[in-house]
This record gives structure tokens, C-alpha cells and sequence, in this order.
């Protein structure tokens, strides 16, 4: 288990620093002046060169990014050319509204997949059947920002049944004491259960947008996986010793069935808190995607830069943690590693 921890902790280290230095190297490349931008285009040829020598844009490229990196380990995210404000405060504001989304979208996408996945094996009928497929399809091939846009004229301009693109709350909903930046997670440690009901309002038509495409995915994985596994004779026997089918899939066959999906389930998490930018621009949701993309607009460097370590870290850390957990739930995994022994 340690091999595979430590063969695990170096691979992570070496695609962090793979993906900062692909993303450094291709934003650099993009046209423009960051110091230009910066200041303006009457500012005086001195003073650009003089702030482009303060940000260290001078040097060759494998320069300015040992020392963005240096700072970046050291705290120092830089500043917002477009902003003038602190990287780190900026992105630390706005992303606990990003993970909340992320977390609500996988809830979504995963307990979907089960349902979707339990029902169609087990009745194996052709409606449930290809009911469930057609909708994996459909989740897997339709774009989330036009998804997006049709749930908002279904739902709030249609029925008025769920609030429109205004944010993580009401108007008139006041905001729970900030503790974790999680208005769901706030509002019940304030017991305000109108912020929370609010804010269970307002996730509810984003995150099955950014949900839609994981939960295709995942719903396709789990059911190939639960028709091997039902196949198999402990299933027979399970159903010899007095359980009813239903009993015996949910609780021999799925979680069977679920260990290699787990591994697919962790990854998604992770590309959903890079992926979120478009369907929070859609419903004007006040996380890191809106500010990455204005980022990418003006240039700024610094932004983009910092979003997307932070993206590779969470992604990275997300894969260790599930292939952790895997190698500690089947020890054939470990085995297979080199860590048995």
C-alpha cells in the first residue's frame, strides 16, 4: 500500500507541474502585452517596460514560470491586471460558489446513474430500458449552455416554478453568516431555513445542467457493470438464502458493481469544478468560471493562471484519494501495484 501511495503522490507531482507549465506556456503565447493591458494604450513606453520588468516579463518563458511557481508556493497569486485586486482574495471569494455548484451536480449526477442504473437491470424491460438509455444519450450529446438556456425558459420563464439567472439567492433573501462559503452548508449552521430553502431553489436547475453530461457517463459505466455482476453466482446464491431480487442487487450487486465506477465518479468530480464556467455564465452564478473567463477576455494572466493550478491540484488530489480508496477496498489492486508486498 505505501508503494502504491508513493508511486501515486509522484505521478500527481509531475502532472501539476505538466499542466502549469502547458498553461503557462500557452497563455504567454496568446497575443497581447499583459503590461499594455495593464495600463493602458497612452500609457508611455518607460512605464510598460518598467511594470514589465516588476512582473518579471522580460525573461524567456522557463524564467517566468520558476518564478510565477516560486511565488505561487509562497502565497503569491499575483494581482488582477484588469481588476488591481489580489488573485488569491479574488479566487478564494468566488470559489467556494464553484465547489457548492460542483458538489450539488455530482449528487445529482451519481444518485441519478444508480436509480436509472438499478431500475433498468432489474426490470430489464424495453420501455425502462431504453427509456434510460435514450436519456444517457441525450445527457452525454446535448450542449450544457443550450441546456442550460432551455431549462431556464421551461422552468422559470415557462412555469415560474424555480428562480431565473440571479445568483446563489433571492433578492430579498438576506445571506447567512459566512463560514464555509457554502450558503447551504451557512444557513443551516445559522438555522436560517429560508436561506437554505432558497439556496436549494436556486442550485436546483444549474447543477442538472453541469450534472447532465456525468450523469450519462456514469449511468452507462454502472450499468454495463451491474449486468456482469448479476450474472455472477454469489447473486444465486444470495437469492437462495431468502432475498428478494431487489434486495439482492442492491446489496451484493451494486456495490460490486460500484468499485469500477469509483474511479471514473472521482475524476468526474474533478473536471466538473474546471468544467462549470459556461453553465455558471448562463444562470450568472458568482463563481471562480465567470471571473476565468473575463480573465481570458482581457488577457490577465495571473487569473487563468491560478484557476487552472488550482483546477489540476483539486483534480490530482481527487484522483489520489479515489485510487487510495480503491487500492483499500480491493486489496487486489495494491497487489497488482506492488504494494502487497
Amino acid at each position: 500500500m505505501l508503494r502504491l501511495i508513493s508511486g501515486r503522490v509522484v505521478t500527481s507531482l509531475i502532472s501539476l507541474v505538466g499542466a502549469s507549465l502547458i498553461a503557462f506556456v500557452l497563455l504567454r503565447l496568446t497575443p497581447g502585452d499583459p503590461a499594455r493591458l495593464f495600463l493602458g494604450q497612452f500609457a508611455g513606453e518607460e512605464a510598460v517596460q518598467a511594470l514589465r520588468a516588476e512582473l518579471g516579463l522580460n525573461g524567456s518563458i522557463l524564467s517566468q514560470y520558476l518564478i510565477y511557481m516560486q511565488r505561487f508556493l509562497m502565497g503569491d497569486w499575483g494581482f488582477s491586471y484588469s481588476t488591481g485586486q489580489s488573485v488569491a482574495g479574488l479566487l478564494l471569494a468566488r470559489f467556494p460558489a464553484t465547489v457548492e455548484l460542483g458538489l450539488f451536480a455530482f449528487l445529482f449526477a451519481f444518485v441519478a446513474a444508480v436509480a436509472c442504473a438499478l431500475v433498468a437491470v432489474y426490470r430489464r424491460g424495453p420501455i425502462s430500458d431504453s427509456g434510460a438509455r435514450a436519456a444517457s444519450f441525450f445527457a452525454q450529446g446535448v450542449p450544457p449552455f443550450w441546456f442550460g438556456l432551455m431549462m431556464l425558459l421551461i422552468f422559470f420563464e415557462g412555469f415560474g416554478w424555480l428562480p431565473g439567472p440571479e445568483g446563489r439567492l433571492g433578492l430579498r433573501i438576506i445571506p447567512p453568516p459566512t463560514v464555509t462559503g457554502l450558503l447551504t452548508v451557512d444557513s443551516l449552521l445559522a438555522g436560517d431555513w429560508a436561506a437554505f430553502r432558497d439556496a436549494i431553489r436556486h442550485l436546483i436547475l444549474p447543477a442538472i445542467t453541469l450534472g447532465l453530461m456525468p450523469f450519462g457517463f456514469l449511468y452507462r459505466l454502472l450499468r454495463a457493470n451491474l449486468e456482469g455482476v448479476t450474472r455472477e453466482p454469489f447473486i444465486t446464491v444470495a437469492r437462495g438464502r431468502g432475498l428478494t431480487r431487489w434486495a439482492a442487487y442492491v446489496r451484493h450487486a451494486l456495490p460490486n458493481a460500484f468499485l469500477p465506477t469509483l474511479t471514473a465518479a472521482g475524476l468526474l468530480f474533478g473536471q466538473l469544478l474546471a468544467g462549470s464556467v459556461l453553465v455558471e455564465r448562463v444562470f450568472v452564478w458568482p463563481g471562480a468560471g465567470a471571473l476565468v473567463t473575463d480573465g481570458v477576455l482581457k488577457q490577465d494572466f495571473s487569473v487563468v493562471q491560478a484557476f487552472i493550478l488550482l483546477s489540476a491540484f483539486i483534480y490530482v488530489i481527487t484522483s489520489l484519494i479515489v485510487d487510495i480508496l480503491a487500492a483499500m477496498l480491493d486489496p487486489r489492486i495494491a497487489q497488482s501495484q506492488g504494494g502487497g508486498r
